[in-house]
């Protein structure tokens, strides 16, 4: 079982600590220009951007890819 996890990187991790390390590192303007979605770019906020995230299966791909293509956030 822990080498069926150890292949996915993200396990462990929760939608919001994603989307919170991507904040904080690329902040909401850049992070909406890297992903184009409402929910970046109007009144941003991480509890409305996870409400859609959750519901949006094709959004929230692209965040955890932009995730898994930015190591420095991985610990």
């Amino acid at each position: 079982m822990n080498e069926r996890h150890s292949n996915n990187p993200l396990h462990g991790m929760t939608l919001e600590k994603i989307l919170s390390r991507l904040v904080g590192h690329y902040g909401w303007e850049e992070l909406g220009k890297r992903i184009k979605i409402r929910c970046f770019n109007y009144d941003p906020s991480v509890k409305s951007s996870l409400k859609f995230l959750r519901k949006t299966p094709w959004a929230r791909k692209k965040v955890e890819d932009l995730f898994l293509a930015t190591p420095e956030l991985h610990d």
